[in-house]
């Protein structure tokens, strides 16, 4: 005789996380270009930031910080789409219409996402270790900035996942903001050579946070590590509280998008 019991959160939650990764494992290329493009541009530029920094320690973590930071803010779409995909394939109904309460399908959305643009960074950071003896004396503060950047990026992404209308605007949007974001906040340029005006505007980019929090976390400096991180922290709850209204109606349920 077949239960009657509605399946239990936890076991839901699991079956949405093994169903994304599947999707995620079915078109492997936007993953895999987030993966070489940052290898290849690390390669070719470092020489550009050694030579600007006059080498040294200092030289291979600049390239490390830009690098990361420009190419995690692109793959911003990883997290825009897990929602935008439900959207445009006219599946969100579905998910909305089963006994899973809210917060799990939207965890079993975000877990799956969280995990590759962890992943991406810790590929960047592995990379350089291996091939360009990167050193990383504070691994705990490194990681520490990691996983709060991760947040935020998911929930930057999770916020444009919901409010564009198309796989097109969504590309557009991180690419344009990925690119403006990392550049004003100082990830690629040092902000010193760069105009008044972008020194001035540059701390409303999440970009200019987490490149200082890294900056920080190399130089063992606990207290510039948890401001930044306090601050991306901010970023992200705000980011997720606006695309969890905008997903969310007045009876907690789930609305049509």
């Amino acid at each position: 005789m077949l239960s009657r019991n509605p399946p239990r959160a936890g076991s839901g939650l699991a079956v949405l996380v093994r169903h994304n990764l599947l999707l995620m494992k079915r078109e492997p290329g936007p993953l895999l270009s987030r993966l070489i493009l940052p290898v290849a541009f690390l390669t070719l530029l470092r020489p550009l930031y050694l030579a600007a920094w006059r080498g040294g320690v200092t030289g291979s973590q600049q390239a490390v910080i830009a690098t990361l930071v420009t190419f995690s803010l692109l793959a911003l779409n990883i997290s825009g789409s897990a929602i935008l995909t439900e959207r445009l394939g006219r599946t969100w109904d579905r998910l909305r219409a089963t006994s899973l309460r809210p917060p799990s399908i939207l965890a079993g959305k975000a877990i799956p996402a969280y995990a590759v643009l962890l992943a991406q960074q810790a590929f960047i950071i592995g990379f350089a270790i291996a091939c360009f003896a990167l050193r990383v004396p504070h691994p705990v503060l490194l990681l520490a900035v990691l996983l709060t950047w991760s947040c935020t990026l998911l929930c930057l992404g999770a916020l444009l996942g919901v409010l564009v209308r198309s796989l097109g605007a969504l590309s557009a949007s991180c690419d344009i903001g990925g690119m403006l974001l990392s550049s004003m906040g100082g990830a690629l340029v040092p902000l010193a050579v760069l105009p008044h005006w972008v020194r001035v505007v540059a701390p409303a980019s999440p970009g200019y946070w987490v490149a200082r929090a890294m900056r920080s976390a190399f130089a063992g400096d606990a207290h510039g590590v948890l401001l930044g991180c306090l601050v991306l922290a901010s970023v992200a709850v705000t980011c997720g509280a606006i695309a969890s209204m905008r997903l969310r109606g007045s009876g907690g349920r789930l609305v049509a998008l």
